[in-house]
């Protein structure tokens, strides 16, 4: 026996009516809290947390529809501890004229380059050839053709031109905008220069009608170079206008032109104060322009703000009737300084389309803001997971880049959109640089 326990029994000894209602009132107590365990556990729960929850009934927090989850609530009527469950979508689309009646995805997105090159209207985002981020959009309906930028850089111009050469067969550009003064919006235009000629889409094709940025503070040698492509152009014919020309309807310039006879799609050039303005941020220059389509059925609009920035973009929202959008050309490649929240809660985009090499160290080596950032698809994801991007970079200093996507095509047959993609036509959330590099909040 232990000398603890001598004690004890020694104690037990001298004072035994003593230890007796000691045992007897342990007892007691232990009966007690258990008979009060049995008959009120949720008070043990409530301030001990012992025991299980008990939870109220399952309440639908969120209906899910055919494509999207949807999320359910419950809470436990004694500690108000909140357990979520999400409810998976049905998946039964409600098909109409090739339309979920429900969700509103079409019934097939993925399309062919062959229906591409037959389609009612199509809209085509460009890799470019180099491992440099930049923007070129070829915008085709019927023999109507409409190329909106020509970067990256000057030797894009003839990666340009064999992709264009697809689609217009005449030769002819009907329209084309530059929207500012960046090499990576503007260098295509000039080209390299090749047996005493310029392979610059401004010197490769016939130009109708050329809109451009109308204001700049840009001294560079190929902003100087893109002027005399652009004063070769008039001499060849082409009309010249300023966005801020075409907004205010002078000099012979619109602000809406169709590009069918039908007057079924529009280009339509909206309004933002830099067109007016000055300011020091060459980005905000940007000319932008939205692209309605009406169908039988639907009419869909696209969107194009080039690189503007955030100060443009509340000028954009404030200045004109934005509609919900079909299509959204991801502002400034995918920068966190760009597509904002105040634009994205107007146009709602169904379908994001990023011009950039994904992870790109081109602007920075900030991991969380190389293109896409971070911020740019936290924002995003609160209306879409359709965000697609064209070149992936493997290693910037090496020169070494591939395709994401690859060349993106949003296109409509028989009034509905398609989606094609050179590469593959994965989401940005499901692709491996993804998993590695970005977080999906939503």
């Amino acid at each position: 026996m232990s000398k603890k326990s001598k004690k004890i029994s020694s104690a037990a000894k001298r004072h035994p009516k003593l230890f007796i209602t000691l045992v007897i009132l342990l007892v007691i107590v232990i009966a007690a809290l258990a008979i009060f365990w049995c008959v009120r556990p949720d008070i043990f729960h409530k301030y001990l947390g012992f025991g299980d929850h008990t939870f109220s009934e399952w309440v639908v927090e969120t209906d899910a529809d055919c494509g999207n989850d949807g999320l359910k609530k419950r809470e436990c009527t004694v500690c108000k501890d909140i357990e979520e469950q999400p409810i998976k979508a049905t998946g039964n689309h409600n098909f109409i004229d090739g339309v979920c009646g429900v969700c509103g995805k079409p019934e097939n997105t993925s399309g062919s380059q062959e229906e591409v090159v037959n389609s009612d209207l199509s809209i085509h985002f460009l890799e470019l050839g180099n491992r440099e981020t930049g923007d070129c959009t070829l915008i085709k309906c019927g023999d109507t053709e409409v190329l909106i930028d020509a970067g990256s850089r000057q030797n894009s111009a003839a990666t340009i031109k064999q992709y264009v050469d697809t689609y217009c067969t005449d030769g002819v550009l009907e329209y084309v905008i530059a929207t500012h003064a960046h090499q990576d919006h503007i260098a295509g235009f000039v080209g390299n220069s090749k047996n005493g000629s310029r392979t610059g889409i401004l010197y490769q094709y016939k130009v109708e009608t050329l809109i451009t940025f109308a204001g700049t503070n840009s001294t560079t040698q190929i902003y100087k170079n893109f002027l005399s492509a652009v004063d070769y152009a008039k001499s060849q014919g082409t009309t010249v206008y300023t966005a801020k020309q075409c907004w205010y309807q002078t000099d012979g310039a619109q602000r809406q032109y169709f590009l069918d006879d039908d007057k079924r799609v529009s280009l339509n050039i909206l309004y933002q104060k830099y067109y007016d303005q000055s300011t020091k941020d060459e980005n905000d220059y940007s000319v932008c322009t939205l692209l309605t389509q009406n169908t039988d059925n639907n009419i869909y609009n696209y969107l194009f703000t080039g690189d503007l920035e955030e100060e443009g973009e509340s000028s954009l929202v404030d200045s004109n009737n934005l509609p919900q959008v079909e299509l959204f050309k991801g502002g400034h490649h995918g920068s966190y300084t760009a597509s904002t929240i105040k634009l994205l809660n107007v146009i709602k985009p169904k379908n994001v389309a990023v011009c950039c090499c994904c992870g790109t160290t081109e602007y920075t080596s900030n991991p969380q803001n190389t293109f896409p950032a971070q911020a740019f698809i936290d924002r995003v994801a609160l209306f879409t997971e359709n965000i697609y991007c064209t070149t992936l970079i493997v290693d910037y200093d090496a020169n070494n880049f591939t395709s994401m996507n690859g060349n993106i095509v949003f296109y409509t047959k028989s009034g509905v959109l398609k989606l094609y993609c050179s590469n593959n036509d994965v989401i940005l959330k499901d692709t491996e640089w993804f998993k590695q590099n970005r977080v999906w909040r939503n």
